[in-house]
């Protein structure tokens, strides 16, 4: 994409379908009068009055508890400078994005018009009734330091600017695991910091309290290393000014156990990183170009433990790793402030995580076998799951035990589960299966690309680095969307009627009618079926010319399976095909299957069906919880359609004990914990979570996953095609660009998985 397409993107993202990132949503009733009148007048004034009489009552009436602010006068935004406030808003919503996908946590973002200090203090000190913290961002050094430092001391609430602060935590824990690998104190090392911005002293001033000895420190900014002669340093500044002679970077780094960059790319050669000691510890964090490459830090020293600002690097420093989780923390204690204890807190709950063995789910969103702590893990990845549960607990005890919280919580374990609830509605799976795809991307047939949506989504596969995109249809359509869109990628394009492909179709028509010839098909057939794009797109992926295939965006759904089932075999030990839709749901993510293929499924085909789903969901790092639905429970019903049920879950329990599976049970009673323990306790389900519904029939599964999709407005991915010996999968009829990316990850995630399956086999 050329930089005027991605402007244009960047900017419809922003303004289509709604303009900005964050809306207010209502969280009480509102349908009858009777709920307006407690809404609003009357039945407002009796809560005014319990919060008149106690102001603490604040927090048991309304949003403030979970109500941040992130406040900006627009004078340090990212890598943009001072662009006021207006202009800072876009990033103000999508930190208020952030804080809500992460930890759900409700944000009111507040741009402020002024860049005095005394003013920008006054303006948040009067609206901090509103709010149960206030998350600073992207104000100027040194003006960043007073302005929270007056706000700390004079607020009753939490005060963070997480731009000092947050890069502070993540870099901490990862120092503390970097220095157990390398074999070193914290008292005994060599720190050399390049840069000596907020951030960069928020930093070195945690490494102060982990035991870096501040004689041992040499500081840095864009004019040299920082001396006490300077008159042109800032107070905090001096604490790291040295009174010795003034030495360039390259003289400092000789011999030095640590590099820490929050300055700009490539300031660190390889010649430089030679000189220090061994198993050197380098933090490069400037973005998007660190101070040293990764690949060339790491094939300059076989010894060097590398971190970066980066996703695409191990060990990335990510704030998204503390922000979230310190003030859920704060918050759910009502902490008066966060202190130094709580930022510590959160710093070795991070680098205690990152011993922990990784679960199956962060493996699978990383690619990895298995991620365990060493030089490429030193600190956890952000869509490790566990970090609401570890890093908010940490905080809310440091809290509490440091005196500054006013709400104790005393049931950790219900505090957990509470936590758990709340990271249940926000898309991380989506996040998941792409970054899981991105890890090692596969050729994908675009059987419809001169269709403009399809070449869309084919555009954002290409450009996130999902797969690589070949695409099939009319040559000359293709390139006018192209241009149209700005998709300047130069990729293989097919058009199967073309007498240029003629030799590639006889070919496949061959191969084809090898398999077939017995089965009523002609090579005359053959021929003509390969004209067929989808014909022509299954044979590609058949003959090894392409791994994946997704189709069906302009098709009905019979129409474009049919080739698929002719063409390609069942995977090995597969006796049918089926598929799964993945709903992203409040409750998380759910499975749901078969909901396009097989209509009136036996008792034995319901055993398959649930099997491959249970495969399916562990394929996504989730442990299946499995309820065969019917609409009646544990023998409730002699029906045929219920029986069937009855006899598919007792092969289940006899044959495959490993499954958490029952039924039948109708679907209320298996999604609602309290309804299932108080009427059937004696059920596998009781106590546990369904995150994966088998049901009798088509028509059930089919309606159920649509109903979800379009009166909730549930993200679906699917239908995942299971059963195949191939990876294909096919889109429903007008699917939209976001589900067709989402498919094309899963058509990747699927290679991958049948590609290592084989190279097991292999061995």
């Amino acid at each position: 994409m050329n930089k005027e397409s991605k402007r244009r993107e960047a900017l419809l993202y922003h303004s289509e379908p709604t303009p900005g990132k964050i809306q207010v949503v209502p969280t009480k009733k509102y349908a009858t009068q009777r709920d307006l009148s407690l809404a609003y007048s009357p039945g407002v004034a009796e809560p005014c009055l319990e919060i008149a009489a106690n102001v603490d009552d604040v927090y048991k009436y309304t949003a403030k508890g979970n109500l941040v602010a992130v406040i900006s006068n627009g004078t340090a935004v990212l890598g943009l400078g001072d662009i006021g406030p207006e202009a800072s808003k876009p990033v103000m919503e999508g930190k208020g994005l952030l804080f809500k996908i992460f930890s759900d946590i409700d944000v009111f973002d507040i741009e402020i018009g002024t860049k005095d200090i005394e003013e920008f203090i006054q303006t948040v000190k009067n609206i901090a009734p509103t709010f149960g913290g206030i998350n600073l961002e992207d104000i100027k050094a040194p003006e960043s330091f007073e302005i929270e430092r007056r706000l700390v001391e004079e607020l009753d609430i939490p005060v963070m600017h997480d731009d000092q602060h947050g890069t502070a935590i993540i870099s901490s824990a990862a120092l503390i695991n970097a220095l157990e690998l390398a074999g070193k104190k914290a008292e005994d090392v060599k720190v050399v910091v390049s840069g000596a911005g907020s951030a960069a002293i928020a930093c070195t001033d945690l490494y102060v309290l982990l035991g870096v000895q501040v004689k041992n420190i040499l500081m840095f900014n864009s004019k040299g290393l920082l001396t006490k002669d300077n008159p042109s340093l800032s107070e905090l500044q001096l604490k790291y000014a040295i009174d010795g002679p003034k030495i360039d970077l390259a003289e400092a780094v000789k011999g030095a156990d640590v590099f820490i960059g929050l300055s700009s790319g490539d300031i660190l050669s390889a010649e430089m990183l030679l000189t220090m000691k061994e198993n050197p510890i380098v933090f490069a964090m400037a973005n998007p170009n660190p101070e040293i490459d990764y690949n060339l830090a790491t094939e300059t020293r076989k010894d060097v433990i590398m971190a970066t600002g980066r996703s695409d690097f191990p060990n990335q420093v990510n704030n998204v790793l503390g922000f979230p989780y310190i003030f859920r923390g704060a918050l759910d204690v009502r902490a008066t402030k966060i202190n130094e204890a709580m930022k510590m807190a959160a710093v070795k709950a991070l680098a205690i995580l990152a011993k922990e063995p990784v679960p199956e789910q962060v493996n699978v969103a990383y690619g990895a076998m298995k991620l365990g702590f060493g030089q490429e893990y030193i600190i956890p990845k952000p869509f490790d799951p566990r970090l609401i549960t570890v890093v908010a607990p940490a905080v809310a005890r440091a809290a509490m035990e440091s005196g500054v919280a006013k709400n104790p919580i005393t049931d950790w374990a219900a505090y957990e589960d509470a936590l758990r609830e709340r990271m249940g509605n926000d898309n991380k799976m989506v996040r998941l299966i792409t970054n899981r795809a991105k890890m090692d991307p596969k050729r994908i047939v675009f059987a419809e690309a001169d269709q403009l949506n399809v070449l869309k989504a084919a555009q954002i596969v290409h450009e996130d680095g999902i797969g690589f995109p070949i695409l099939l249809g009319n040559k000359e359509v293709i390139l006018e969307l192209k241009a149209e869109l700005g998709f300047d990628a130069d990729l293989e394009i097919i058009d199967p009627k073309t007498n240029e492909e003629e030799a590639r179709r006889n070919r496949f028509a061959a191969s084809y009618w090898d398999t077939r010839e017995r089965r009523g098909v002609s090579l005359l057939d053959a021929q003509k079926y390969m004209r067929e794009r989808n014909y022509f797109a299954a044979m590609m992926v058949n003959e090894g010319e392409a791994d994946a295939l997704v189709t069906g965006h302009t098709r009905s759904y019979p129409t474009v399976v049919k080739p698929m089932l002719q063409l390609i075999e069942k995977a090995p030990g597969a006796s049918l095909v089926a598929t799964a839709n993945m709903m992203m749901t409040s409750r998380g993510p759910m499975f749901l299957s078969d909901t396009a293929i097989n209509i009136n499924p036996s008792a034995e085909d319901l055993v398959n069906i649930a099997i491959m789903t249970a495969k399916t969901a562990k394929m996504f790092g989730v442990e299946p919880v499995i309820a065969m639905v019917s609409f009646s429970n544990f023998g409730s019903s002699t029906s045929p359609s219920a029986s069937k049920v009855r006899e598919a879950v007792a092969f289940l329990h006899k044959n495959h004990p490993e499954l958490i599976v029952d039924g039948e049970i109708q679907a209320d009673f298996a999604l609602n914990q309290e309804m299932l323990a108080e009427k059937f306790p004696f059920s596998k389900l009781a106590g546990k979570k369904v995150n994966t519904l088998i049901f009798p029939n088509l028509d059930s599964a089919n309606i159920t996953y649509k109903l979800l999709k379009e009166l909730y407005k549930v993200n679906s991915i699917g239908p995942i095609m299971m059963g195949m010996g191939k990876p294909v999968h096919i889109f429903q009829l007008g699917a939209s660009v976001e589900e067709m990316v989402n498919m094309a990850a899963i058509a990747v995630i699927d290679a991958q998985a049948k590609e290592n399956k084989k190279n097991k086999l292999a061995k």
